[in-house]
This record gives structure tokens, C-alpha cells and sequence, in this order.
């Protein structure tokens, strides 16, 4: 009898004999004709007898005087003698009074089916009777600050709008278009991001936007541009930043929340983007003095005689006059609006305006009126920022915002020459504006 737990390999063979034979003639011939041929250690019958050799299988059938069928032999033996005991069954050449013949056709190896068994049905139980719900690590984790992140978002308004906690109390804020959008920037840390949660902007966001310095972060398609343009008609923005195309808020990344955040455009190039009408002046007047203590800047930090002047002047005596001559202190009034310059000092940067226009660049000089770098409009506030001290006047096209102003202010440069002057809560007196309409 076969011993399953034993057998390694299995023998197939095929039979064919020139007359009519049954199963016993086929078993009897293979005992038969096969002892003594391997020796007493391979003799077939004493193999079965041990569980060495498993039962022989044997199918035939008879059709026309002939006989033909299929043999299979279970062996627990390793690879040469079953490989030898495979090759004596093609010795026989007789089954009872007819010519036969056999031979081998395959050798099954048990295991690799086993094996072949074992990793299809883990692939099943793998699928099928674990629990879906078993998590890694950082699913843990991702789940544990998704439900903390749900815990902190708020909701503002009379139509509960989404908003992060930090919004009421917050000087700026992020507005963008829906819930999701809160979620992913409450992800990465940001907490003053409130939604509009269509393009029907509610009267709530039109009260903060009154209030607040305000950026709207809209995503990269047609939906995210319609929001805009509803934001500028009924509500006071004074940023603009957009996810990359095709992207929406919910789906960025840190880094990417980050660069599109950091390229960010003032509103007055929106407005002239989309040639939307600006705010009527009674309530841009209203807006923007509401916004002056938010946008508030020191006056200058280039010149420290100069800041004091300009807020003292009575008691401050500039040092060029005690220098100069010995005549009576005169008291020096700073200038406090931005002026146009003479027209000899005009000159020689209307070739600079003229070769800008319409390309929305900047060009960045040194005190010597050399050409230190061209950029993007868009660029111009991190290149300032970054700049280290030989930036002494921007030529650019594009508006003179609050913002473009006060970085100029801190960096101590001397003139802002630009397309058209934005609105502007405060002025420092120690930088010269400049502007193609003046």
C-alpha cells in the first residue's frame, strides 16, 4: 500500500501490447519480469512489502486486438534509484502472451506539488481569513493623527463651516475650498485654514476677510479659479496661491503646500490676471485700516539715525548738518509719502522700465546702478529676502504692494520703481517709490 507520508516521487509510464491484457497481467509482469534484475536490495516485492514502493496503478483499456494504458508507481526513494527503478520497467517487452511495450513518461517530484500546494492555499488564507483591519506601524500612527486631526478642526459661522482651531485668533488665515483641505493642511501643522465649501462664498468668510490678512488656496483647476474670482468680487483677499495644475489642497504634500504658499501673489496682480474691477474705494478705505495694525512694519532699519528722525524729528539733528556747517541746527522733516523722482534721476531707469514691461520680471541693482539679477515677479519677495545687503533698488513690473514695501524697508533698500502702486497701509520713509503712473 502507499505510504503518503513517505512518498517522494511518483513514476507515470505508458503500456501498449499487441493483443488484449488486463490489470493483473500488467502487475504480474512487472514483478515478474523485474526480480533479480536490481538485486535483493530493489526488489520490487519486497519494497511494496516495506512501504518503500507505493500500490502500482495500472489503467488499460483494449480497443481493435490491442491494449493500451497508463502506469503510475509511488516511490519514497531519492532521485537515482528512483530514476533506476523507473528505467527497469522499460525492460519489459512481454505482459502475458503479448508483445509490450513501456515507456517512461514523467516523474512526478510529490514535494514541489506540495510546495506548489502550501503557497497557492496561503495566498487564499492570506486574503480570506486574516483580518483586514490589522494595521502596520504607520498605519497606527497615520490613524491615530487622523482622529486627533478630526478632534481640532472647528467649525465657524451659522453654516458650520470647516476651519482649523487657530483661525479666530490667528492675525492670518488660509481660506481654501473644503473640509478635506483643512484635514491635509491640519496634517502638516497648519492651523488657520478655513473652507468655503463651494463656490458659493457664505457671509462669514466675507467677515474675516475684513478682519484678517487673508490667502486664498485654491486648487489647480477651473473649480479652484471660479472660487477666486468669487473671493475678489465679495470679499477682501489680499493673496492669491494656487496648487500645481491638475492638483487639488487634499492631495499635496508638505513640500508642495509649502512652494505654492511661498508663491503666493499679491491681489492687485490677480485683479489685473482676471481684469476684475478693484474694490470701490469707500470700502478698500474701510479694509485697509482695519488691516493697518496686522501689516504694520518698523519704518526703517537701515539707517538708524534716520528711523529716530522719523519719529522725533524735532529732537533729532541729522549728522551730515552738525558735519557740514557750523551753522545753525536746521531741523530736517522727513519724507513721509512716496514721491516721483526729479527728472534727472528718471532718466536712467526708463529704459529698464520699458525693456520689463509686459514680462512680469524684476530687475535687481546694486548702488552703482549695475544689474545684479533678473527674476520673476513672483520670485522677487524671496529674493529679497535673501539677498544679502548689496540689493540697493528693484525695477520691476508689477505692483508695489504692502508686503514688496516693508521687505524693502528691512533690507535698507533706497528705491521701489514698479507698474502701478498697490494699497498701502504704511509707507517707510526711507524707501523711494516709484511708479510708471506717477
Amino acid at each position: 500500500m502507499q505510504n503518503v507520508d513517505t512518498t517522494k516521487y511518483v513514476i507515470y509510464a505508458d503500456i501498449t501490447a499487441e493483443g488484449i491484457v488486463e490489470r493483473p497481467d500488467v502487475v504480474g509482469a512487472i514483478f515478474g519480469q523485474t526480480e533479480g534484475l536490481l538485486g535483493s536490495d530493489l526488489d520490487l516485492r519486497d519494497l511494496q512489502k516495506t512501504g518503500r514502493l507505493g500500490r502500482i496503478d495500472v489503467q488499460i483499456t483494449s480497443s481493435g486486438g490491442k491494449s493500451s494504458g497508463t502506469i503510475s508507481i509511488p516511490s519514497s526513494f531519492d532521485k537515482v534509484e528512483t530514476a533506476i527503478l523507473a528505467a527497469a520497467l522499460e525492460t519489459i517487452d512481454r505482459v502475458g502472451p503479448c508483445i509490450a511495450h513501456i515507456g517512461v513518461n514523467r516523474i512526478e517530484d510529490v514535494r514541489a506539488s506540495k510546495r506548489k500546494y502550501v503557497i497557492d492555499r496561503a495566498k487564499r488564507i492570506l486574503v480570506e481569513m486574516f483580518d483586514e483591519n490589522i494595521l502596520e506601524t504607520e498605519e497606527i500612527t497615520e490613524e491615530i493623527k487622523q482622529s486627533v486631526r478630526i478632534e481640532e478642526i472647528t467649525h465657524i459661522g451659522k453654516d458650520s463651516l470647516p476651519a482649523g482651531p487657530n483661525v479666530v485668533d490667528s492675525d492670518a488665515i488660509l481660506v481654501v475650498e473644503g473640509r478635506a483641505d483643512v484635514l491635509n493642511l491640519l496634517k502638516y501643522g497648519i492651523k488657520n485654514a478655513v473652507a468655503v465649501g463651494g463656490t458659493n462664498v457664505p457671509p462669514p468668510i466675507a467677515d474675516l476677510c475684513a478682519k484678517k490678512v487673508v490667502t486664498a488656496f485654491t486648487d489647480g483647476d477651473r473649480g479652484g479659479e471660479l472660487i477666486i474670482k468669487e473671493l475678489l468680487q465679495v470679499a477682501d483677499i489680499d493673496y492669491v496661491a494656487r496648487a500645481p495644475e491638475g492638483k487639488s489642497v487634499e492631495d499635496l504634500t508638505q513640500k508642495e503646500i509649502v512652494r505654492a504658499l511661498r508663491q503666493k501673489i499679491p491681489v492687485e496682480q490677480v485683479l489685473d490676471q482676471y481684469k476684475i474691477k478693484n474694490q470701490p474705494k469707500k470700502r478698500r478705505e474701510i479694509t485697509t485700516k482695519r488691516k493697518s495694525l496686522i501689516r504694520e512694519r518698523p519704518l526703517c532699519v537701515r539707517n538708524v539715525a534716520e528711523r529716530a528722525e522719523a519719529i522725533a524729528p524735532r529732537r533729532i539733528v541729522p549728522r551730515e548738518v552738525v558735519s557740514r556747517a557750523a551753522a545753525p541746527v536746521a531741523v530736517v522733516q522727513p519724507e513721509i509719502e512716496p514721491v516721483a523722482a526729479p527728472e534727472p534721476e528718471r532718466e536712467w531707469f526708463r529704459q529698464h522700465v520699458d525693456e520689463l514691461n509686459g514680462t512680469l520680471s524684476a530687475r535687481l541693482f546694486d548702488r552703482n546702478q549695475n544689474v545684479l539679477k533678473e527674476v520673476a515677479v513672483r520670485d522677487l519677495a524671496r529674493e529679497l529676502k535673501e539677498a544679502n545687503g548689496d540689493v540697493n533698488g528693484v525695477v520691476f513690473d508689477g505692483v508695489v504692494t504692502q508686503r514688496i514695501l516693508d521687505i524693502a524697508a528691512e533690507k535698507g533698500l533706497e528705491y521701489l520703481i514698479g507698474a502701478k502702486l498697490g494699497n498701502i497701509a504704511k509707507s517707510p520713509v526711507c524707501v523711494k517709490v516709484i511708479t510708471k503712473e506717477a
